[in-house]
């Protein structure tokens, strides 16, 4: 299964964006069949829209994200791709992009952000340390 993973991942994913083993990573995937619902109070969805996986912001918002891989991970963030209108992807459906979209879901579901140029991770990290929860998330780290 992790083989097939990793070569359907290589198609969508630019290749500065895979591991050395030619792996992506595991906070990366595809948003084909995803529900953000799974990733209700756990995760923070990043997904990044294009009509194709060839799209030069899509390359260049990938990259952007993999700069700034450890303070996403921190932050709980997965990032969800999804390169194929025709698909026709539950997330497509729900979050309605046209053309290049990224869209940062909070973790209690609600949609935080749309953007429709690629983001730096620092542009993300700062926008989601201003949630309450990240905040809550922050002061309980620090035993407070």
């Amino acid at each position: 299964m992790r083989a097939i993973l990793t070569v359907v991942l290589a198609g969508f994913l630019p290749l500065a964006a895979l591991a050395a083993d030619g792996s992506a990573p595991d906070w990366v995937r595809p948003g084909y069949d995803a529900d953000l619902d799974d990733f209700q109070w756990t995760n923070r969805p990043v997904v990044v829209f294009a009509d194709s996986p060839e799209d030069p912001r899509f390359h260049e918002q990938m990259e952007r994200l993999m700069q700034g891989a450890e303070a996403l991970k921190d932050r709980d963030v997965v990032v969800l791709t999804d390169t194929d209108p025709a698909a026709k992807s539950a997330l497509r459906k729900k979050l309605r992009p046209r053309g290049f979209m990224l869209v940062l879901v909070g973790k209690d579901g609600g949609v935080k952000l749309r953007k429709p140029q690629p983001w730096t991770a620092r542009e993300l990290s700062r926008t989601i340390d201003k949630f309450p929860e990240r905040l809550r998330e922050v002061e309980e780290r620090r035993g407070g």
